[in-house]
């Protein structure tokens, strides 16, 4: 059997890391090292539990390995809030390491290929449950890895992102199978065919019947015209200013005059693009909103305008705990908002509802009410928003459309929910600033096409600094604007009002798979306990 000295073994550590970082989209974007990322941390993993050493040495370099993924693709987050980001990397990469050690645990006292299908059980499982907390922060799951190709991934609208990374995983076992049996083992190479084919095999067959999908996947025909906004005001300086307001306001309206005809169906503007704090109940009253309404019935053809904006609600008791007393008897919630303008003026507003941990929503202050205080101001408000009870959609005279506010566009199912309730369309309004010019705004934006994917949706992407784009249904990305760049841009998109496998039946990979990784945890201890209670 090799012999790994600890230098080697903590330089595959740091191997797996940088092969995760590489192969992620825009921090190398080398897309198929990712089926060979996890080779040297399982055979780490393989090698301490061959000798014998204590199960910490696994945890220790598990975290060496998720640390530098976390850090190397996501550092840009420290533009926006340094503290939040270390926060970020540090837990999400323990949350990660305590997913892979539960599953040395699992081969140590239930048995080695029981264990490596936890680890297929475990992390599916972790990534389901990640999606579904007030710490989730899903935007390191697996499967998003394959959101710059999407030619590779038609079948997302079955399997979804939880697929992607359940394909991850068992193609690095695979792999990882051949190494251990030759350098573990000390097995041939020439007795590893089978496995080397079969690796092939199932890297091969997902990828051709995705691109027997892409090009053969015709969008019936049922357009409207969109008009997408990119106003670009720094979000660090100017955006939150309110001596800035009125030329925001007139930056969005002349961008729309611009383009807008009679043909036009839609205007979509950014996130917190009416930045200004109001009140919901007054936006009939407020001068700004008058003359806003004024301009888009004389000069853009009262066409709807979907529009991002930072309003509040009071009520007489408190709502939630988001809600704040602000006066005897008087309290307000703030929300990131949606906001409909349709013709005839009529408005109606939806509420963000899965809200950013830190600047949006403090986790678990509903148990500690004083984390409140240590929330991070990111422009705006600060502190826990008030959400939607569920999943809500705007509707026209010719079409429904789900709004997606920023952080929402990654998590597929939640978009799902709004398809299902009968959004033809997809319009994600984001800022995409605080990054800075970063792989940040260029991976959330590559996202997008995930969405499409999952659903069959095109999408209407307006972003207030970049990118701004048209993401049809299949994910293609079609007239980006630039990033820093005052732009709008005007197309076609066709409706779809079919429901996918994924839109109807949602992560049903995801809970089947958290389900029996519970079982699976339950299990692993009761047999821990036992050889345990037993040795003594």
């Amino acid at each position: 059997m090799i012999n790994l000295s600890k230098k080697h073994r903590y330089l595959l550590s740091i191997l797996s890391g940088i092969l995760m970082v590489v192969s992620y989209p825009y921090t190398g974007g080398l897309t198929p090292l990712v089926f060979i990322a996890w080779v040297p941390l399982l055979f780490v993993e393989s090698y301490i539990a061959k000798n014998n050493y204590r199960s910490g040495k696994v945890f220790i370099h598990a975290y060496i390995t998720f640390i530098i993924y976390n850090v190397g693709t996501t550092w840009w987050v420290w533009n926006a809030e340094p503290g939040g980001a270390m926060l970020a990397f540090i837990l999400n990469s323990l949350l990660m390491t305590i997913t892979f050690y539960a599953f040395h645990l699992a081969k140590k006292y239930i048995g080695e290929k029981e264990g490596y299908l936890a680890l297929l059980f475990y992390w599916i499982g972790f990534e389901y449950f990640h999606y579904n907390w007030e710490m989730s922060w899903t935007w390191l799951s697996l499967g998003n890895t394959f959101s710059i190709v999407p030619s590779w991934i038609q079948w997302y609208s079955y399997g979804g992102v939880l697929g992607g990374s359940f394909w991850i995983l068992l193609i690095n076992l695979l792999f990882f199978r051949t190494v251990q049996n030759v350098y573990l083992k000390k097995e041939s190479w020439k007795i590893q065919t089978p496995i080397f084919y079969s690796a092939a095999f199932l890297i091969i067959l997902p990828i051709s019947i995705s691109l027997y999908t892409y090009y053969n996947y015709t969008e019936n025909k049922n357009p409207i015209e969109v008009v997408a906004l990119q106003p670009n005001i720094d979000p660090y300086n100017e955006k939150f200013n309110s001596a800035t307001f009125s030329h925001q306001i007139e930056t969005l309206l002349s961008l729309a005059d611009s383009l807008v005809t009679d043909k036009t169906d839609l205007i979509v503007a950014p996130e917190t693009a009416f930045s200004a704090n109001f009140d919901e109940a007054d936006i009939q009253r407020l001068e700004f909103f008058q003359y806003f309404i004024s301009v888009k019935k004389e000069r853009l053809n009262d066409v709807p305008w979907y529009i991002g904006a930072s309003t509040f609600r009071h009520f007489s008791k408190k709502k939630s705990r988001a809600s704040k007393l602000i006066s005897p008897g008087v309290y307000a919630e703030s929300y990131n908002t949606s906001m409909l303008i349709r013709k005839n003026n009529r408005v109606r507003f939806i509420h963000k509802s899965k809200l950013v941990p830190g600047p949006e929503v403090v986790p678990f202050s509903d148990y500690f009410p004083f984390l409140e205080e240590l929330s991070i101001n990111n422009g705006g408000t600060s502190g826990t928003l008030g959400v939607e009870e569920e999943a809500q959609i705007f509707e026209l005279e010719k079409f429904k459309f789900a709004p997606v506010i920023c952080y929402e566009s990654i998590y597929g199912e939640w978009v799902t929910e709004q398809v299902r309730k009968g959004a033809q369309l997809i319009c994600i309004a984001t800022n995409d600033g605080w990054w800075k010019d970063t792989p940040g705004y260029k991976q959330h934006l590559s996202f997008a096409s995930l969405r499409a994917i999952e659903s069959r949706r095109s999408v209407v992407r307006s972003a207030n600094t970049g990118t701004t784009c048209f993401v049809n249904q299949r994910g293609d990305i079609s007239q980006k604007t630039e990033w820093w760049t005052r732009d709008a841009i005007k197309g076609t998109v066709n409706l779809n009002s079919e429901i996918t496998f994924y839109t109807k039946y949602g992560n049903v990979m995801g809970r089947s798979f958290a389900f029996a990784a519970i079982l699976l945890l339950l299990f692993t201890f009761s047999k821990r306990f036992k050889k345990k209670y037993i040795s003594k």
